[in-house]
């Protein structure tokens, strides 16, 4: 049971991780496209 719990904790805290990634990855993507308006303005 405790191998169980274990597996949970571990996977809940890969998929928050991923998450957070995942949403910085999301801004540096729109400030690279606010740049490149920027630039062509």
């Amino acid at each position: 049971m405790q191998k169980f719990v274990a597996a949970i904790l571990v996977s809940s805290m890969l998929l928050l991780s991923a998450c957070a990634t995942v949403k910085g990855l999301g801004r540096d993507i729109e400030s690279v496209g606010e740049a490149g308006e920027d630039a062509i303005n």
